[in-house]
């Protein structure tokens, strides 16, 4: 049995969560989910919509807000009940926070950003996606795994009717060591792209920064987020919350259309996830047009134009 620990905030449900449970279903094994936090039945009934055994609410007023300390005590309960033979959990950064102390907690292996599963072993990304490797825990014990967020698609979850049971846990917050703060206030600017549906994404065929308005124009027409290759943001263009790539935000919108982007491999693990790929590139050799499932060969300033013109007719 996979469990899928899903994650959420303030009763919102984070969408790499779907996509994690999306892998944990391609195993063909049998899964349950659990989802931590204060007050999180709304979510638990939400996560009942994915085909699995059931959903476990673990609902503590220690859990409200989100501590490594509270979770680990959490987590270590709730894995000696259900004894699973594998844990999947999103790579978010809440994740990265508490799951080394996790498994150090129980002992267990723990395979981080993974791709995909094969043949019972994990494929993760090695320098920067340039290489995969092929992870295989030889040890009969379960064991904890995290998805890299776009490797899997969150509609490619399966629907169901899975039932909801509260679970509950013994949470001695007298041995919780953090403390919460309340978020930055910078962070209510930033946007979160892996949860964008329809991205419009530019690189350096856009020439000027004068020239970002006119994809921010197709955005808009589009119900997109926009977002950026790392020379973009790195020339201060875009602000860095919009970067793409191996050093920015890894996503799979439903539809992800790249603008004078050439398709350099640190921006391509970052998108290729994607449902629907466009380029638009004047270099019929650009990488980015293999891997992309519409291609246009021409001037973006041209081509741009047109799109936004059809959209708004």
């Amino acid at each position: 049995m996979i469990l899928v620990v899903a994650e959420q905030r303030d009763g919102t449900l984070n969408r790499a969560s779907l996509e994690t449970i999306a892998a944990a279903q391609s195993t063909g094994d049998a899964i349950k989910i659990a989802v931590l936090g204060s007050g999180v039945d709304a979510v638990a009934q939400e996560l009942g919509k994915a085909a699995a055994s059931e959903v476990i609410a673990v609902d503590d007023p220690a859990l409200k807000d989100y501590t490594a300390d509270g979770f680990v005590m959490a987590l270590e309960q709730l894995f000696a009940a259900e004894t699973p033979d594998r844990v999947f959990l999103p790579h978010t950064y809440q994740t990265r926070d508490f799951a080394p102390a996790l498994a150090a907690r129980v002992t267990r292996p723990l395979i981080t950003d993974c791709i995909a599963v094969k043949d019972g072993a994990y494929v993760r990304p090695m320098f920067q996606g340039k290489l995969q490797a092929d992870i295989a825990v030889n040890d009969a014990g379960p064991h904890i795994a995290t998805f890299q967020i776009g490797a899997y698609r969150a509609d490619a979850m399966k629907a169901g009717s899975a039932p909801v049971r509260q679970a509950s846990v013994a949470i001695d917050a007298a041995k919780i060591r953090q403390k919460p703060e309340a978020p930055f206030k910078e962070a209510k600017q930033a946007v979160d792209l892996s949860q964008a549906e329809r991205i419009v994404a530019v690189g350096r065929g856009i020439k000027a920064q004068e020239h970002v308005a006119l994809a921010q124009q197709l955005a808009a027409a589009m119900g997109a987020e926009l977002a950026a290759s790392r020379p973009i943001c790195d020339a201060g263009w875009l602000p860095m919350d919009r970067q793409i790539g191996s050093s920015g935000q890894t996503v799979a919108p439903k539809l992800y259309v790249a603008l004078g982007i050439s398709g350099a491999i640190q921006h391509l693990v970052g998108m290729k996830g994607s449902r629907t790929i466009v380029a638009v590139n004047k270099d019929p050799e650009a990488p980015i047009l293999e891997i992309a499932d519409y291609g246009i060969v021409g001037d973006l300033f041209e081509i741009v134009p047109a799109m936004i013109a059809a959209l708004n007719a």
